[in-house]
């Protein structure tokens, strides 16, 4: 990408774009902020370094690049973003090949959020390299790149201005990680420590800045933490006569030769406030519920409301077998098709706006939202969904920020579904903490779509799906299935950090969705893998900790058709980020006195446990997966008093299989809820994935599945449903089981509860 980077002066803004180019970019311009007085060092601002500004002028000749300079900086909070609008919408109007923004944050979410912000506006991608690395490796980075940046600014305890400012990083680096180890100073100057001046880089190809002359300004003389300036009065600049960089024309860019050490003065005349694109319109279109069928389920948590809603495939009217394939298949020059009654775009839009329509019956809106997750049928048209996505989900209707997302491509169109299917959980509390870093970095993958990396909501951080990204490229890394799971748990662990909690110690499920073009063999693998990446990751977490405190996660693996950019597999935690109260490291907690029920005749058995995974924190948290494989469906039928005689019609041989099959689990999900203090009203979301190879229709199997718990609540006389709409969802899948090489399960659930408020 061709990129205009932000450069304030110092050491973060320089090593920024040296990043920058190391990853392939291309510097094609300078742009800097001054205050709106020449002559005074601007202390005041959240956003811009202005000590030594001066001196900025001068990089455009020691660099051989324009600069674009706006003149009007004002250090109100608002102003300050909308000077950099301008300043950044004037470099792209004068240069439109610009596709991206370099700036130096490394830890300041003031800061990174408003470049973002901007870039937004403009169309411009943020890349933030320095962003969430380890300060004390960057710094370190800084001086052996041959960063000469000196001290211009000293605020903070133990940096005297008579005694450090003027001085190279490099001579004050052990100073500073002294200073980190008593008083717990950021050694990059994140937190206002310390701010540099960068004097020579290997990007200064044409000459370096020497300081003739310099005087020191005090600005307090606090006993403790004296704050100091270094106010440059005289300088020039040294040619270099051997011109060696990292510099090459595939770096530099060589369009504005013509332009070469110009500075370009913007003028604050432009219209503040203005955005460049129209806002997109986020109305939705009436729905017509009469030309619509639609599946729709939700839960009676009064914590959450898990919402699901998809459209039933309209070609089961005339043309439809419900005993076989749910579309017509045709044999056309020898390839099947199937005819569906809409395209991708329109389905999502209808199941959107009815989604929409839900939520405000209950008073909700998409700022209500936690999680989404979004089942399409043909992953070639994700764009397609993206678009369709954001007309409803956007920034401005979701100002506590936008509900992180999985999106992975389900055999939908093969069981009855339309081509999307959206599963929302919203809650009436909007008190949650969202993370969404869009700057391209090398702190994990950037999310400049229209949701976040995790969402925090009630002790559980519900994470967006990861895929075995290369952050600071966003390309998928090589070497396989295993090779993707390894980078994207690093991943997962890096978004994990910001909450401050660990995916090896505080992960209730991970879901693990495998492409179906990865081997048996090579699933296996990636199997092995995940267990041992997760056990040393625990290791080193509870030695850092000095603790034994850690959770026992269930695990589940979903086969799938395809994944976006093709991966091999993508990874969903859920983690539970504890608030102080003590949990339980124990998976297994029955409860003692507690009577089993004896629903259709059904009686605890040593094999139910095989089906059974769980992590229970006692009173908070119950996580259940329940597998049901054809032996274990051949024991149910066996063992089942009302089993009828076998009956040659495979369609009703898969039918009474799965009646029995769906009462069998919902008998053994009230077991384990029961026995752990658990009620259905707990229930958060609960998802039963069933093969499409079993050729069973969402038709055929909601009502199937829906009578099993309407004769539960009735035997049982507990609350289970929730009026008409079941509260659970049915997924298509290729396959699910506890074992990646292994996922042949009739039926899997995968049930997550929470305490609900008395």
């Amino acid at each position: 990408m061709k990129v205009v980077a932000l450069v304030s002066g110092g050491k973060d803004s320089c090593y920024a774009m040296m990043k920058s180019i190391h990853y392939g970019h291309q510097i094609v311009a300078l742009a800097n902020l001054l205050p709106a007085d020449d002559d005074v060092d601007e202390l005041d601002s959240y956003m811009y370094q202005t000590v030594g500004h001066q001196i900025i002028v001068s990089y455009a000749e020691c660099m051989g690049l324009p600069l674009h300079q706006e003149l009007g900086y004002r250090t109100t909070q608002g102003d300050e973003v909308e000077d950099m609008f301008i300043l950044l919408r004037e470099v792209k109007r004068q240069i439109p090949e610009v596709t991206a923004v370099s700036s130096g944050a490394i830890a300041s979410d003031y800061q990174r959020l408003r470049v973002e912000s901007v870039c937004s506006r403009l169309g411009l991608v943020s890349l933030a390299y320095l962003w969430k690395q380890d300060q004390s490796l960057l710094l370190q980075e800084m001086i052996a790149n041959g960063i000469l940046a000196v001290t211009v600014k000293v605020a903070a305890m133990g940096l005297v201005p008579g005694k450090h400012l003027g001085k190279e990083i490099a001579f004050l680096n052990a100073y500073l990680h002294k200073l980190k180890e008593l008083y717990g100073i950021n050694v990059c100057g994140e937190g206002g420590e310390y701010e540099t001046l960068t004097l020579d880089c290997p990007l200064f190809i044409n000459a370096r800045i020497v300081l003739d002359e310099y005087q020191v300004v005090r600005h307090s003389s606090d006993s403790i933490a004296p704050v100091g300036i270094l106010h440059p009065l005289k300088f020039h600049l040294e040619k270099k006569v051997d011109i060696q960089s990292l510099t090459s024309p595939d770096n530099i860019s060589e369009t504005y030769v013509q332009k070469l050490g110009t500075v370009f003065e913007v003028e604050d005349t432009l219209e503040r406030c203005e955005d460049t694109f129209k806002s997109l319109d986020c109305s939705a279109d009436p729905i017509d519920d009469l030309a619509h069928k639609f599946n729709i389920s939700r839960t009676n948590n009064k914590r959450t409301l898990s919402l699901s809603c998809s459209l039933q495939d309209s070609c089961n009217g005339d043309y439809f077998n419900a005993s076989l394939y749910l579309c017509i298949v045709s044999f056309l020059d020898g390839h099947v098709s199937y005819f569906s009654r809409a395209d991708l775009r329109e389905d999502l839009k209808t199941v959107l706006a009815k989604t929409e329509s839900l939520l405000a019956g209950f008073g909700f809106g998409w700022e209500n939202v936690v999680y989404i997750h979004l089942y399409i049928d043909e992953m070639s048209k994700f764009s397609e969904a993206n678009e369709t996505y954001v007309k409803f989900i956007t920034q401005q209707r979701c100002p506590f920020g936008v509900p992180s997302r999985s999106t992975v491509e389900m055999p939908l169109v093969e069981m009855g579904f339309s081509k999307a299917y959206m599963e929302v959980l919203a809650s009436s509390n909007k008190d949650k903490k969202v993370l969404h870093v869009q700057s391209i970095s090398s702190w994990a993958p950037s999310c400049i779509g229209p949701y976040s990396q995790a969402t925090l909501h009630d002790n559980i951080l519900h994470m967006a799906g990861q895929l075995g990204l290369d952050p600071p490229t966003m390309n998928l890394c090589s070497g396989g299935a295993s090779a993707e799971l390894e980078l994207a748990l690093r991943n997962c662990e890096a978004v994990a950090k910001c909450f401050r909690c660990s995916i090896s110690t505080s992960a209730i499920m991970f879901v693990v969705y495998c492409s179906k073009r990865v081997s048996s063999s090579e699933r296996h693998d990636m199997q092995e893998k995940l267990e041992t990446i997760l056990r040393q990751m625990r290791i080193f977490q509870l030695q850092e900790q000095n603790t034994c405190k850690a959770l026992d996660p269930v695990v589940l693996y979903v086969l799938v058709p395809d994944l976006p950019k093709s991966a091999c597999v993508e990874i969903k935690p859920v983690l539970y980020v504890d608030d102080g109260t003590e949990i339980a490291t124990e998976t297994i907690t029955e409860s003692s006195g507690s009577e089993a029920p004896h629903y259709w005749g059904f009686k605890q058995e040593n094999w139910h446990d095989s089906c059974i995974q769980k992590l229970v924190v006692p009173g908070k948290i119950c996580a259940v997966t329940l597998s049901i494989t054809s032996e274990d469906a051949a024991k149910i039928c066996f063992h089942s008093v009302s089993a009828d005689s076998v009956n040659d019609d495979q369609y009703l041989q898969y039918k009474s299989l799965m009646e029995k099959s769906s009462r069998f689990c919902f008998y053994l999900l009230d077991k384990v809820m029961a026995d752990n203090g658990f009620g259905w009203e707990d229930l958060m979301s609960l998802r039963i994935y069933i093969p499409a190879s079993l050729q069973m229709s969402i038709a055929m199997l909601l009502p199937t599945f829906n009578k099993a718990l309407l004769e539960l609540s009735e035997a049982s006389q507990k609350k289970v449903l929730n009026g008409e709409e079941p509260i659970f969802n049915i997924v298509p899948v290729i396959g699910a089981g506890r074992s990646a090489s292994s996922m042949s399960n009739i039926i899997t659930c995968e049930l997550l509860g929470q305490k609900s408020w008395a």
